[in-house]
């Protein structure tokens, strides 16, 4: 149906004794993976918005620069059924992405040596990173599923996404205090950005290494199920009618809205921080980690909420509990007051995220979800990149002035609100899960994440 399903053909029956060591080998390396890029993301990924305001460009593009070309990552994917055909193999294309991935960081060392980039510069440098790091969505979540049997994949994929989550974490904490301390060298020195730009060039470097060891990675695990050669694809506008008036389509919709207001003040809470607040490289890092721990905490408890509650009430409280996330950061700007709102921020947002993949891919069939999370991908790309323009409209059309920055906050609350009118219209959707395995995607300032479900941690019955 969507072009990146595996055949029916089996390989011929291995010793059990084979079996169990490319196994071992296969969840190894695939660790290795998860690590690997987990240091790329909070390392590289996450200061890209204040790299670009360090080398002299606007406020506004600091947010677009990590917001509109996500779009072009959202494209690539429809295009993946096609390239893994063409391939013929999962891998192939991943490791290709990845690698695609790798190469964007490289005109960002050299930006960071000169000192200089031009915005279109920066937008092209985005785009190609959001294409080789999206891309490899849909068919890794096919491939990781043929390698990782499935009485283990619970426990595997749990073990997998918290070791992603430390080194994410690692890298970003360790970023903001590199960050600082070149900081420090030039206050101490009387020159302008010259030891924060060489540190820059440094994270970018060793994000670039860790890019690459990740494609190493993949490309040193199995692809033991050979690949159906069809590619008949369901268009996007017959996937949105059949849909529409399901209980997934239902969802789907409501998470769309909220997004688009999420997004409108989302990639921008950096620059506000950082030019606005003037908070130090190591404050930024610290208030952005409270909302990242604190959700990773309370997922295990949202968990155990879903499967006595129910998922439908945990994304209710998680929908209502995001409403005035935004909107607090025009009450105050002190800083003990914003570490409560990221704490808050991290619990609703663990909330909300876990019962909406909970409560999405249950509605429907296992054999159906790639294809559905493409289009989630693609509808969730758009929505980004629409409310991010829209914001960023506003604050050009304020020249950047603070009032903007509240009035943005404020606006998405309301944005958020007006979208539990939707939230309403969502059918009971009886779950069997607790908990799913997620491939972080990128760390946001106040606890939105984009990640990306995998698929194959998901129960294989689907409830309607």
């Amino acid at each position: 149906m969507n072009g990146l399903t595996s055949d029916d053909s089996r390989p011929e029956p291995q010793p059990r004794g084979q079996r169990v060591r490319r196994l071992t080998h296969n969840l190894r390396v695939s660790q290795a993976d998860a690590a690997a890029f987990g240091v790329m993301v909070g390392l590289g990924e996450t200061y890209l918005p204040l790299f670009v305001l360090t080398v002299g460009l606007s406020e506004v593009m600091s947010g677009l620069v990590v917001s509109v070309p996500v779009l072009l990552g959202g494209l690539l994917q429809m295009i993946s059924p096609w390239a893994v055909g063409l391939l013929k193999s999962h891998k192939r294309w991943v490791v290709f992405c990845s690698m695609l991935q790798a190469v964007s960081f490289v005109p960002l060392i050299g930006a960071a040596i000169v000192g200089y980039i031009p915005p279109w510069a920066a937008l092209v440098v985005a785009s190609l990173y959001w294409a080789g790091g999206l891309g490899t969505g849909p068919a890794w979540n096919v491939w990781i599923g043929t390698l990782v049997p499935r009485t283990i994949r619970a426990h595997f994929f749990a073990k997998r996404t918290r070791l992603q989550q430390l080194t994410v974490l690692a890298g970003f904490l360790g970023g903001g205090f590199a960050l600082q301390f070149g900081k420090r060298l030039d206050v101490a020195a009387g020159t302008g950005h010259e030891n924060v730009l060489t540190v820059f060039g440094i994270l970018f470097a060793i994000a670039f290494v860790c890019r690459v060891l990740s494609a190493s990675f993949l490309a040193a695990q199995l692809e033991p199920m050979p690949l159906s050669v069809e590619r008949r694809r369901v268009p996007v506008l017959e996937q949105l009618r059949s849909y529409r008036h399901s209980a997934g389509g239902r969802l789907l919709f409501y998470i769309i809205v909220v997004q688009f207001g999420v997004w409108i003040t989302g990639p921008y809470f950096a620059p506000y921080m950082r030019e606005k607040l003037q908070f130090s490289y190591v404050d930024y890092s610290v208030l952005i980690a409270f909302s990242f721990v604190f959700k990773i905490m309370a997922l295990p408890l949202c968990g155990r909420f879903a499967k006595r509650w129910g998922a439908r009430r945990l994304l209710t409280l998680g929908g209502i509990g995001i409403v005035p996330m935004s909107g607090m950061w025009s009450i105050s700007d002190n800083y003990a007051w914003l570490c409560l709102t990221q704490i808050t921020a991290g619990v609703c947002w663990a909330a909300y995220e876990l019962a909406f993949f909970l409560l999405f891919f249950e509605s429907i069939p296992a054999d159906e979800r790639v294809g559905v999370l493409t289009l989630f991908n693609l509808l969730n790309s758009a929505a980004l990149a629409a409310g991010a323009l829209v914001g960023g409209v506003i604050l050009s059309l304020a020249h950047e002035a603070p009032w903007a920055y509240h009035a943005l906050f404020v606006v998405s609350s309301m944005w958020r609100a007006i979208g539990l009118i939707f939230l309403w219209r969502v059918p009971h959707i009886e779950v069997t899960g607790d908990a799913v395995g997620v491939q972080i995607e990128e760390l946001r300032p106040t606890g939105e994440a984009l990640d990306g479900p995998i698929l194959s941690s998901l129960p294989d019955e689907t409830r309607r």
